[in-house]
């Protein structure tokens, strides 16, 4: 069996240093899409060191190294194909503004792994604090393909339905051409973003975008249009990865208000408006 669900349950927690700067940063944002117009003040937040301000989503890629689905693949128990797993949903929780730059302590370990018959779900929890105390918390959920069926729990249903009514905001954003490539130099270099070939022994016509891309960007387009541009008040974004994004596409992202929370669908324009992100969820304070 490639997973083993009581040893990847069992063991110990992985512990690890990282490190980044205003420079990680900087590319970070530039991966998900900021700095257009080049000149726009609001832009200016992201992609100037002077005025910088830290997306909370950059805590997936903080330390430049691989992202927790990839990570997950490493953990004990965990024996599977790269070309067969797939990042199912991701969730942030953030515990206080990310600094621009800064030193944490990370925490990993598999907290759950679910039978979903034709595949297995492993969830990764990864906590990161520094000296002044906890930082962020987020979690994977990472699909793998034919793992599934030895009869382990199931696990919970994740699904949200689309929410009612007219969007309060809808944008849309055009993915470039070079986004993977780009976004790839945050850490994350599956070859499933970049290598046509394997992209194409994974099942896909051709590369895809990163979903934890895309997640950056519904994030930043919720902060920029319905919380003034104010990073500080995110405390929270999850989604499901439902679909994939292929570069030089447009992304439709749909957003309602709620209280004390934005719920967004993201649908890929050229393909009919079919969802890509769903279940997607920003809480702010």
């Amino acid at each position: 069996m490639p997973i083993d669900a009581a040893e990847a349950l069992a063991a110990p927690p992985r512990t690890g240093e990282i490190s980044w700067t205003a420079r990680d940063v900087l590319l970070y944002h530039l991966g998900i899409g900021a700095g257009r117009p080049a000149t726009d003040p609001g832009e200016l937040r992201y992609t100037l060191e002077s005025r910088l301000h830290v997306l909370p989503s950059f805590a997936t890629v903080a330390g430049g190294g691989p992202p927790g689905v990839i990570d997950a693949l490493s953990m004990p128990g965990v024996d599977v194909d790269l070309a067969r797993v797939l990042h199912g949903g991701q969730s942030l929780t953030a515990h206080r503004p990310l600094p621009v730059e800064g030193t944490a302590t990370t925490t990993a370990r598999i907290t759950a792994v679910y039978d979903k018959g034709e595949a297995a779900v492993l969830v990764l929890r990864r906590e990161a604090a520094d000296t002044d105390g906890p930082l962020w918390t987020d979690e994977a959920l990472v699909h793998v393909r034919g793992a599934g069926g030895w009869g382990g729990e199931r696990g919970p249903s994740a699904r949200r339905e689309t929410p009612a009514g007219t969007p309060d905001r809808t944008m849309e954003r055009t993915v470039r051409e070079e986004q993977a490539l780009l976004y790839r130099l945050t850490g994350d270099r599956n070859p499933l973003h970049a290598d046509p070939e394997f992209a194409a022994r994974a099942g896909f016509a051709r590369p895809v975008l990163h979903g934890l891309c895309t997640y950056g960007i519904a994030l930043k387009a919720v902060v920029d249009t319905l919380l003034d541009g104010d990073v500080t008040r995110v405390r929270s974004h999850a989604t499901r990865f439902v679909g994939v994004v292929y570069p030089g596409e447009t992304l439709r992202i749909r957003m309602w208000r709620g209280d004390g929370e934005v719920r967004v669908v993201v649908g890929a324009v050229e393909r009919g408006d079919v969802t890509v992100l769903a279940g997607t969820t920003v809480r702010h304070g």
